[in-house]
């Protein structure tokens, strides 16, 4: 079934699906193309600087994104999994300022599609782009077959300019999808969330079992199947917010578990979190939830007994409540969010 063009949810921000759906007499727009996963400050530097030049010129910022990410086209077997699935990609990209969206269906027909042909068929003739930026290590068309250098001469020769933006640094490091991705499976959610602006957040609903009815009445909630990218097995210091979206939404300060939990034989896989300041709130399968991952407490271990992963479980908390407590004394020094 083909989507029709809508608003991102909470937003007013419209999504295109097909260029046919972009209104007659769209434009003119300054644009930027890209899988934009994560939105990490490098594509928040790329966007903020199409919003900037769009309010500058009085045309439409817009973003041009694809699903399936092209890798998970071209190489499905080595396809790495993705930091923000396209719902939560859209929600940041909208938090950027941008106008609008494009989701373009990355099949063997755009696979296929050179690069001049790309450029007249979505830039020009469906957005009257007139201006462009871009990454330096941007490629585009059949095969990658052309990059920045290429897309400045077809812009001189068609009517729109082209920007290239240098990489992003954050604390030493280059800023990239792929380097996010790399922190994240390597568990250091504190370096990723440098790069990415935000704390590396899944967005997904409870599981069933313990505690999902009608209202939490135990501080523990397990995440149901998700299809992004979690970090490497172990224990986090993560922020759970219940209800994302409702108006008695809540935040809770939690420690979550993510792992095969191998002291326990035949439990399997999970992402459990344990709320610390728990108070019961209304929950069901459909609840919207946000776990923030903040720091990492130790990797996943099996351990000789119950006994002995209790006592560790309650070293694993004093040191997620210290974790939060600094937080609010410098949030409070400072006067500034987390």
């Amino acid at each position: 079934m083909t989507k029709t063009s809508q608003l991102i949810p909470g937003t007013t921000v419209p999504v295109y699906w097909k260029l046919d759906q972009i209104p007659a007499g769209f434009g003119p727009s300054v644009a930027a193309i890209g899988n934009f996963d994560g939105v990490h400050l490098g594509h928040q530097e790329i966007l903020r600087s199409v919003v900037e030049e769009a309010r500058q010129l009085g045309a439409k910022a817009v973003a041009v994104t694809f699903d399936p990410h092209p890798d998970r086209f071209l190489r499905p077997e080595t396809a790495p999994a993705l930091l923000t699935p396209l719902a939560d990609r859209l929600r940041l990209l909208a938090a950027t300022g941008i106008d609008a969206v494009v989701v373009l269906s990355f099949d063997e027909a755009l696979a296929g599609l050179a690069a001049r042909a790309f450029v007249g068929a979505v830039l020009v003739e469906a957005l009257k782009v007139v201006a462009l930026h871009e990454g330096g290590n941007f490629r585009f068309g059949h095969r990658a077959e052309a990059g920045v250098a290429e897309l400045a001469q077809l812009g001189a020769g068609l009517g729109f300019s082209v920007q290239v933006h240098e990489p992003v640094r954050a604390h030493g490091m280059e800023v990239s999808s792929s380097q996010v991705r790399a922190l994240v499976a390597a568990g250091d959610v504190r370096r990723a969330r440098w790069m990415l602006g935000h704390p590396f957040t899944v967005r997904g609903n409870p599981s069933r079992g313990r505690g999902v009815g009608t209202r939490l009445l135990v501080p523990t909630v397990n995440l149901a199947p998700y299809q992004g990218m979690l970090p490497d097995f172990g224990v986090y210091v993560t922020r759970l917010t219940v209800g994302v979206g409702e108006a008695g939404s809540r935040c809770f300060n939690a420690i979550t578990n993510v792992g095969n939990r191998p002291t326990f034989e035949g439990v399997g896989f999970g992402v459990e979190t344990h709320i610390l300041d728990f108070e019961p709130v209304e929950l069901s399968e459909e609840t919207l939830l946000d776990l923030e991952f903040l720091t990492r407490v130790r990797g996943e271990k099996k351990w000789e007994s119950a006994e002995a992963l209790r006592a560790q479980i309650m070293k694993d908390v004093g040191r997620a409540e210290r974790y939060f407590r600094l937080t609010k004394v410098l949030v409070q020094g400072s006067g500034s969010g987390v």
